[in-house]
């Protein structure tokens, strides 16, 4: 089920791009943007009659049950673990039970103002999850896939930033995007095939060696011909030396760099006279001519890389994602599952700070490198984690 709801997001990430494009292309710009907000208002809509509907079919939704037998041998599991570790009796029981002791201290928590009782009340409830979350046996490798949203490859607006500034049209983009999505939705079917085949786990370690040797494209396209990688940007201070000297190197640092038009006061934005308001697939009209690099190659290895590394991303999205809801205790998966997405996001913003600090396409390539360093963690993370799950399964057998 996992498998086909991830292949129907993927069919809809082909056809989305197609759709806006011809829109844009028909139309305009201006009128694209007025169909995503009038789409995305109409799917809102869609999506709140489906859920309440399935919330009203299913009314064990809205009753949560008592735990069961099985998942109170697994939380004993859990506390004498968690007790070997750091000797804390009962912390998880009070977030699968709810008990959390505020009885024995009802008094001393109402002298207590409101906010300051909102704020413990948010820092425990942050603790108890996190605590719920690291004593899982899967924690390794839900801390992988967190990992691996610390990165630019992707087809997000950094990267499409960025190969706007290489020369890429925003129709060959739309295309790229398709194509990324056809390759999302085969590692949807290869998860299936390979764990069919090899199990579970063994398909977590082959999604992943065949996601860094597809990104080993992306480190290739920062030294290929046409990238505008500049490391003497990131150390101003050694750029000054050298440029001090007599003959020295400061020309060499502009090698790749694109030529600026205009005063140093002129706007960021453009003028609003400048945009097109009609048929035309252009949005602004002063952008910087000559801007197109030395060489595609770069670029072509970029793509390349992140196009056919969503392969194994996806199967192995798909493999921690099964991971996450066949191992965990039901009383705690709803908890889990939240720190879970809260790890995700927490570094996806990473990712945006990263960018922050090196705006520059010039400094694209060393974003590309970091990417790679925290993906290359994040498998590490989950090889950790399959290696201890074999040994512990060769251990009981």
């Amino acid at each position: 089920m996992n498998a086909t709801m991830r292949r129907i997001d993927q069919v809809t990430n082909i056809l989305a791009p197609l759709a806006v494009g011809q829109v844009m292309t028909l139309a305009s710009n201006v009128v694209g943007c007025g169909f995503i907000l009038g789409w995305n208002l109409l799917s809102l809509i869609v999506e709140f009659f489906f859920l309440s509907r399935v919330y009203r079919i299913v009314p064990a939704l809205s009753v949560k049950p008592p735990t069961d037998e099985d998942d109170q041998v697994c939380f004993k599991k859990k506390i004498r673990r968690g007790n070997r570790g750091q000797g804390l009796v009962g912390q998880p029981q009070a977030l699968t039970e709810g008990n959390c002791n505020l009885s024995v201290h009802s008094k001393d928590i109402t002298k207590v103002p409101l906010c300051f009782r909102r704020f413990r009340w948010l820092v425990s409830t942050c603790k108890d999850g996190w605590m719920a979350y690291y004593h899982q046996p899967v924690f390794l490798a839900g801390m992988g896939l967190a990992f691996l949203y610390t990165t630019v490859l992707g087809f997000d607006c950094i990267t499409t930033g960025y190969a706007y500034t290489q020369g890429i049209s925003g129709s060959l983009l739309s295309l790229l995007m398709g194509v990324s999505a056809v390759a999302g939705l085969m590692g949807t079917i290869m998860f299936t095939r390979l764990r069919k085949t090899y199990g579970l786990i063994n398909t977590g370690i082959i999604s992943s060696c065949l996601h860094l040797g597809c990104l080993l494209f992306c480190v290739c396209s920062v030294f290929a011909p046409g990238s505008p990688v500049d490391l003497s940007l990131l150390m101003p201070y050694f750029t000054y030396n050298s440029s001090a000297e007599p003959g020295g190197m400061a020309s060499q640092s502009q090698k790749h760099t694109y030529p600026l038009t205009g005063g140093n006061n002129q706007p960021l934005l453009p003028d609003r006279s400048s945009i097109h308001w009609t048929n035309n697939t252009v949005l602004f009209d002063n952008v910087p001519p000559g801007t197109a690099p030395e060489s595609y190659i770069s670029i072509i290895l970029l793509f390349l890389g992140v196009i056919t590394a969503r392969i194994g991303l996806w199967s192995f999205d798909l493999t921690v994602t099964q991971l996450l809801q066949e191992t965990i205790c039901e009383s705690e998966r709803g908890v889990v599952n939240g720190v879970q997405s809260s790890m995700n996001y927490l570094m996806d913003l990473l990712h945006f700070i990263m960018v922050i600090s090196a705006p520059q396409p010039e400094h694209f390539g060393i974003l590309v490198i970091i990417s790679v360093l925290f993906i290359t963690t994040g498998h590490t993370m989950y090889f950790m984690y399959a290696y201890k799950a074999k040994r512990k399964h060769r251990l009981d057998t």
